[in-house]
């Protein structure tokens, strides 16, 4: 496969990391179906993934990680830039001098007895003006395999990059899983990405939060275009038009079941139908028409599996049943999975995500309930098995936005849903974005997190800098998408969720492309245009009066102590943070009285 690549720069970089980490040979990936096949039976072999039940889950292979690494170990992930300023106050900053330092002490020899993998990969549809190519080392299969279904690989991409195009280098070895030995290092500058010393996706599949968020955001100032946290979603309307919006959510809030709602029936006679565009990535461009289009880099999805079920997310379930990678779920006598929260009935025996023997009911030395998946196990599944998936996904300038969304989970704060304004208060909106702690999450229930535009984990330069870039990029649309804020978690005072959600968020959906057409009515409110009560189409929906009221309702007080929090929040940019966020918290506070 090497010599199928004249470009210089490339082999010149692979040899350079090969004397580094002392690999026993080097493979390049070439994408092939045959290929697959080899190193399935490789990693079987070896233990590193088991082959599930081929009639019950075809094509579908378990994989375990190691105890310690279950999940994006945030406190061990770096942007290196030369200024500390430049990765902000919300980033883990070290210099690229100490960074590649410390880094090639762990790599060093890391790879000795094993194969490095080289994978040609390209976010996006091969060829798109919007995509962009990596070039991931590896020593792990595991990685090659869900590196297959998460992105584009292989030859045609190496054709695509010539002799001397632009890739982003990526470099992972999972060394000693020494947590003490682990480190995420994004060097924007040099558009490159070092992970050593873990398994697990979030860390190493580094064409996704590391390549498509952090590196990609700092691109995407560079470049005028912008590397979202969002799924992307198309909705069809009765007359055959489909309209797309873009959705921000941070963790827990329902992203991945959105992006694949299915309408409820009180709807979907009206003849509504849902595409698939993508369920956690949009890089968005403006294009020569001057509005935003946006595309999904990726091709596949990397869902958290407990909780998800016929119920909560059909097409998610579908879409898993075969050529799939589950990791860290519970593995059942017949070679097929279960989970928490998962469909059928609980196994009465099976290996838990740490390969121990598991029955339901048993109990730690604390006393606590054994879970026989892990909470953050996950499935990997190529988005073209989704019922709703979009012929559209490999379009090569992607699709157009006509409205963002924005949300967290709020138990009291926010109303079901409000429009800004306008694209300046509508930043504002995304940039004050938080969410409440849940029994499920570790630190003090209810306690609020700040979450711009879901991106504080994956900003790879100074947030301050990233607002700007967003109001930039406002001015130079000729029509912006408008920006909602929508809370699907608004809680009565016993705490019982208000709102059904699910299917039943097409109707919130439904008055915001309204807004958009100008066919839906709204009524201004200090913090936006909200819906009345005969705006939203509650058809079959048994909501009384009082709970859609209670939905649509803002109480001054709660929101003055948002007010103060946010101040709070907006301390830590100091005099960074864009004048106009500030404007638009005075006019806040000033409206709310």
């Amino acid at each position: 496969m090497a010599k199928m690549t004249e470009h210089r720069k490339l082999k010149k970089w692979v040899a350079d990391m090969a004397r580094m980490c002392r690999p026993d040979r080097i493979v390049w990936i070439d994408g092939s179906e045959a290929e697959k096949r080899c190193l399935e039976k490789e990693a079987c072999a070896t233990g590193e993934v088991i082959r599930l039940n081929k009639k019950k889950l075809p094509g579908c292979l378990y994989h375990r990680t190691a105890v310690n690494d279950v999940a994006r170990t945030e406190g061990l992930t770096f942007i290196c830039t030369k200024r500390k300023h430049n990765a902000g106050p919300t980033n883990n900053w070290m210099s690229p001098a100490k960074g590649y330092a410390k880094a090639r002490k762990i790599f060093r020899n890391a790879m000795k007895g094993r194969t490095m993998y080289v994978i040609p990969f390209s976010m996006g549809p091969i060829g798109s003006p919007f995509s962009k190519i990596g070039i991931e080392l590896t020593d792990s299969i595991y990685v090659v395999l869900n590196m297959r279904i998460m992105t584009r690989i292989g030859k045609d991409v190496l054709k695509s990059l010539g002799r001397d195009g632009e890739f982003t280098k990526c470099l992972h070895s999972k060394a000693d899983l020494d947590i003490k030995r682990r480190l995420i290092l994004h060097f924007p500058e040099d558009n490159t990405i070092w992970s050593v010393g873990s398994g697990y996706g979030g860390n190493v599949l580094l064409g996704k939060k590391c390549l498509s968020l952090r590196i990609a955001s700092y691109l995407g100032k560079c470049e005028k275009w912008m590397a979202e946290h969002m799924l992307i979603l198309g909705i069809e309307k009765p007359n055959g038009q489909i309209e797309y919006i873009a959705g921000a959510f941070p963790s827990a809030c329902g992203k991945t079941n959105l992006a694949m709602l299915i309408p409820p029936k009180g709807l979907k006679k009206k003849g509504y139908k849902i595409w698939t565009v993508g369920d956690d990535i949009a890089w968005m461009r403006i294009d020569s028409d001057g509005r935003l289009w946006a595309v999904n880099p990726e091709a596949g999805f990397f869902g958290v599996a407990p909780g998800t079920n016929s119920k909560t997310n059909p097409n998610a379930v579908i879409t898993s049943r075969k050529n799939t990678i589950f990791t860290n779920v519970l593995l059942k006598p017949d070679k097929t999975v279960w989970w928490e929260g998962g469909d059928g009935k609980t196994p009465s025996k099976g290996i838990d995500w740490m390969g121990r023997p598991w029955k339901p009911g048993m109990l730690d030395d604390n006393g606590n309930v054994i879970k026989g998946a892990h909470p953050n196990s996950r499935f990997t599944a190529p988005i073209g098995q989704c019922p709703t998936h979009t012929f559209r996904l490999d379009h090569h300038h992607g699709v157009p936005i006509s409205a963002i969304i924005l949300g967290g989970r709020r138990a009291r704060l926010a109303p079901l849903v409000y429009e800004s304004f306008d694209w300046e208060h509508g930043v504002y909106v995304g940039s004050t974005m938080a969410s409440e702690r849940t029994a499920a999450q570790v630190g003090k229930l209810g306690e609020v997190r700040r979450d711009p535009m879901a991106m504080l984990p994956f900003c790879g330069y100074n947030m301050a800098d990233y607002f700007r870039h967003w109001l930039k990029m406002g001015k130079r649309m000729q029509k912006a998408p408008k920006i909602f804020h929508v809370n699907w978690f608004k809680t009565d005072k016993n705490g019982k969720i208000l709102w059904p959600g699910f299917g039943d968020n097409l109707r919130v959906l439904e008055w915001v492309l309204g807004r958009c057409d100008k066919t839906a009515g709204a009524k201004k409110t200090p913090i936006g245009y909200m819906p009345g009560a005969r705006d939203l189409d509650l058809t079959g929906l048994k909501l009384s009066p009082d709970t859609l009221k209670e939905l649509l309702s803002i109480d001054k007080k709660e929101w003055g102590r948002e007010l103060k929090e946010q101040e709070i929040f907006f301390k830590r940019f100091g005099s960074d943070l864009p004048p106009e966020i500030l404007r638009e918290h005075k006019a806040l506070k000033k409206r709310l009285g």
